[in-house]
């Protein structure tokens, strides 16, 4: 089953390959839904500063149905923050919303503040903010460190001057969205990719072309897409605080044949209806 399976990082510790996404779950209810992960055998959490639910998730990590040391927790340090001294009062203050020792991963959110993202130039901000995060590595604070929708120029940029190189980078992946060539860059600098909003943030959903496939593999449009980001090697972060919802997604162990990966790639599927206002769906 998919949910006891891990994919080893860089530095030795081990990942679990699907993960539960929480972004756009309110703080109120996050706790009951990552309990309810938990029990149906989810044991990777991803949460951030910028979700504002850091205080729910944390509860719910630590009144889970399983030890916390089974559990990999892992949060993002705002996009806005580009300041080492900033920085690492953030860290410590995403410790204290979650109410834990140490986090599993923690990464820099983006390379620009979301009100420029894609935009000036924040490369000696984000070499202090990684800075930071070492710190906090060195600590104990943080098991493995990370970045987030960082491009090649950004990550290059990082391993200029990084004493620990990032383990992790989590990118938009999906299908009709497959930025191969910047995943073949983390994969040639041992930077494992997650992949963030699996179904397009549920536009996957109107697709037809995707739907037959899915249909002619007995499987639903969620099932394949989060199948299709498994196939692609990464880690799929699906959202939901509906139960049903996480055990369907789950229900992944069959296999996208190579003629129907090779359709899958080639779709293009950037179109976001309402949600391209949001900064990573419209680019900039």
């Amino acid at each position: 089953m998919i949910l006891n399976e891990t994919f080893d990082l860089s530095n030795g510790e081990k990942i679990p390959k699907l993960g539960l996404g929480t972004w756009f779950i309110d703080d109120d209810r996050a706790a009951q839904a990552v309990r309810d992960a938990v029990q149906i055998g989810y044991r990777n959490i991803d949460t951030a500063q910028a979700y504002g639910n850091e205080q729910g998730v944390g509860e719910g990590v630590r009144t889970a149905d399983v030890a916390r040391d089974q559990l990999f927790v892992s949060t993002k340090l705002a996009a806005e923050i580009k300041d080492f001294d900033q920085a690492v009062a953030a860290i410590d203050g995403s410790l204290a919303k979650l109410g834990l020792d140490y986090v599993d991963l923690m990464m820099i959110h983006s390379p620009q503040p979301w009100n420029d993202f894609r935009g000036g130039n924040y490369d000696e901000g984000n070499r202090e903010a990684w800075r930071a995060l070492e710190k906090a590595h060195h600590e104990g604070k943080v098991r493995s460190i990370g970045i987030s929708n960082f491009l090649k120029e950004d990550i290059d940029n990082i391993l200029t001057s990084a004493r620990v190189a990032p383990q992790v980078n989590q990118l938009l992946v999906h299908i009709g969205n497959t930025p191969q060539e910047l995943m073949d860059y983390c994969t040639s600098k041992d930077i494992l990719v997650e992949a963030y909003s699996p179904m397009a943030h549920g536009e996957m959903m109107g697709n037809e072309r995707v739907r037959d496939i899915a249909e002619d593999n007995h499987v639903t449009v969620p099932q394949l897409s989060i199948r299709y980001a498994l196939q692609l090697g990464t880690v799929p972060l699906p959202k939901s605080a509906n139960p049903d919802h996480m055990r369907a997604n789950a229900q992944v162990d069959f296999v996208i044949s190579d003629d129907d990966m090779a359709t899958l790639r080639g779709l293009d599927q950037t179109d976001y209806g309402k949600y391209s206002k949001f900064p990573v769906y419209s680019g900039k």
